[in-house]
């Protein structure tokens, strides 16, 4: 059985190994990543960072918060999964048009913006009819329940 910094390892380290993941299907799979893609990265950063300096400085304060990471980035999975399948709409800047961009009509005509804009209700890749944002969503519960575990050991 792991203890605390166990714990706070196996937690922090595996939403490293899902940000690395990210950015591999990303720049060695060559799978552009949506806006809502891209905010599912930024609580497994955050995460990251609170695992450090739970280690590094102590104190439950921090195990809370890549807690409250996990289950963030676990949320605007779910939140995704629910776009990519039509459960509900997206957020506007997820349409994949000059609003996504943060352009014009005729910036989308440029050749100097990139041809590939994803769409945030597209599935990309898909594996075993679960898609990155569904498997991070499933992940990252894991991860926070290997938090709320850190939270209950003693120090």
């Amino acid at each position: 059985m792991l203890g605390r910094r166990g714990l706070i390892l196996l937690a922090a380290g595996g939403s490293l190994v899902l940000l690395l993941a990210a950015f591999g299907f990303q720049h060695l799979g060559g799978l552009a990543p949506c806006q809502m893609c891209l905010w599912q990265r930024w609580p497994h950063a955050a995460a990251v960072a609170f695992g450090v300096f739970a280690l590094a400085l102590g104190g439950a304060i921090w195990l809370w918060l890549g807690l409250l990471s996990a289950l963030t980035t676990a949320g605007i999975g779910g939140y995704h999964t629910g776009v990519e399948r039509g459960w509900w709409d997206g957020p506007a800047s997820c349409a994949g048009g000059a609003g996504g961009l943060g352009g014009s009509g005729a910036d989308m005509l440029s050749l100097d913006v990139p041809a590939l804009v994803v769409q945030c209700d597209e599935v990309v890749w898909s594996l075993v009819g679960l898609s990155m944002a569904s498997w991070n969503m499933l992940a990252a519960l894991v991860l926070a329940a290997i938090w709320a575990l850190a939270l209950c050991k003693s120090a």
